[in-house]
């Protein structure tokens, strides 16, 4: 589906990352409706319009050539279960990647390696894969399209324990063959991909803003204050409460279309930054911040559940970043969120954006330093600085800052130009 501009009319739209209550993501191996009923009803209880949900690749592709139907159906069946509750569904279909775990089938890592984006048999198996449960889905009234996957480009990273690099023109053609893939089998929904923040701010990286803000129906954002963030400048600092705006006014920078929708489709209020008492205060700080922006299509939290402590391993922040705790009690975040939604889901006129940061890009529209974009960057803290004294800056690549037209559409009257500097980008979106 071709990029669809939002309308004033159009309901600003708030969800949640499906995390099961019980058994975490591992419930895909035998699932449960019941079970995600019952989860469901506590989300809809909060009044979230929409879901996005993570059926494991492992589970339902565990031979390139095997793509299980009773996997498939299951994931039709969820699609389901969130209408029965009035709630729209996305899903990630190469998945891949969450919370520090990776869930890579077999036929692609030690005896079988092959690099998941190039390797011509990786591709064509993902493709498959795609169309299959697109076929499955497409007359579903309820589902929004597909997510790649969660944070693939992570597999990309150079920080990976075994990373499978990617060039620019790679990863490209990883997203548009699977894009391509599903825009065929489900041409009535709004297909995307999403990237942590590395494509933003590590350079070499092969996954960049120009196919971060240009590849896709809608622009998607993950916005983490871990990253660096929280660190240098305070959990509840204006960087913090404002870095999912942050990172929405840089989408908006790389994009070619002025009116693309952009999703922030992951943030959330990570206990290692903040206190159990600041996570509302943050989520709200968040949500008015990102509200301001134009074109946002709407804001999922991560996530809807807590982990249970009964599962070993994971980063302990990951038990304690639902909204809805292992009781099925709604947390106090989770409250807030309610309370929220209805006052920010109808949307307000955006402020006007008069100060242009400037972008310094190569002959690519790659940044030369995206290290200057990342927390304590110069690029970051001409941000910080402007925000703390009242404006509300936009971003500009300094190819664009070369267009008068340009400028004067986006309503651009004064331009600042950080000195680009080469700052390493060392944080990591998976600590274990």
């Amino acid at each position: 589906m071709d990029n669809v501009a939002l309308s004033p009319a159009d309901p600003l739209r708030f969800g949640a990352n499906y995390t099961p209550r019980s058994k975490w993501m591992h419930a895909w191996m035998s699932l449960d409706l019941d079970e995600v009923r019952r989860d469901f009803a506590a989300l809809a209880d909060l009044g979230l319009d929409h879901l996005r949900i993570f059926p494991l690749w492992t589970v339902l592709q565990p031979n390139r050539t095997l793509i299980r139907e009773e996997a498939v159906d299951d994931v039709r069946a969820v699609v389901d279960v969130a209408a029965e509750f009035g709630l729209d569904a996305s899903v990630d279909v190469i998945q891949g990647h969450l919370s520090s775990f990776d869930f890579i089938p077999s036929w692609l890592f030690t005896w079988h390696d092959k690099n998941m984006f190039t390797h011509p048999e990786a591709l064509s198996g993902q493709a498959e894969l795609v169309a299959r449960l697109g076929e499955r889905l497409t007359d579903a009234r309820n589902f929004l399209g597909f997510t790649l996957g969660n944070e693939t480009n992570q597999f990309s990273a150079q920080t990976h324990p075994s990373p499978w690099p990617v060039t620019e023109a790679e990863a490209a053609n990883w997203i548009t063959t699977l894009l391509d893939a599903a825009e065929a089998s489900a041409p009535a929904q709004r297909h995307v991909h999403s990237e942590y923040d590395a494509a933003w701010y590590m350079d070499g990286h092969g996954f960049t803003p120009a196919l971060a803000s240009r590849l896709g129906a809608m622009t998607t954002v993950h916005s983490w204050i871990f990253n660096g963030t929280a660190q240098k400048y305070g959990g509840r600092s204006t960087a913090s409460d404002r870095h999912a705006e942050y990172m929405i006014e840089l989408a908006r920078a790389f994009a070619t279309d002025p009116h693309k929708p952009i999703w922030l489709q992951e943030v959330g209020a990570p206990s290692n930054c903040l206190t159990p008492e600041q996570t509302p205060d943050f989520l709200e700080a968040t949500l008015r911040s990102v509200a301001r922006t134009d074109d946002l299509w709407g804001v999922t939290w991560w996530c809807s559940h807590d982990v249970s402590r009964d599962l070993a391993d994971f980063p302990d922040l990951e038990y304690t970043l639902g909204l809805v705790d292992q009781t099925g009690t709604a947390k106090p975040i989770g409250r807030r969120f309610a309370e929220l939604i209805p006052e920010l889901r109808e949307r307000r006129p955006a402020p006007a954006r008069t100060l242009g940061i400037v972008v310094e890009v190569d002959e690519d529209e790659t940044p030369i330093s995206r290290g200057a974009m990342s927390p304590g960057g110069s690029i970051f803290q001409a941000w910080v600085d402007a925000c703390e004294s009242g404006a509300d800056p936009a971003f500009v690549t300094s190819k664009d800052a070369d267009d008068p037209a340009l400028l004067e559409r986006r309503g651009i009257t004064e331009l600042v130009r950080p000195v680009v500097e080469r700052t390493a980008y060392v944080s990591r979106n998976t600590e274990v």
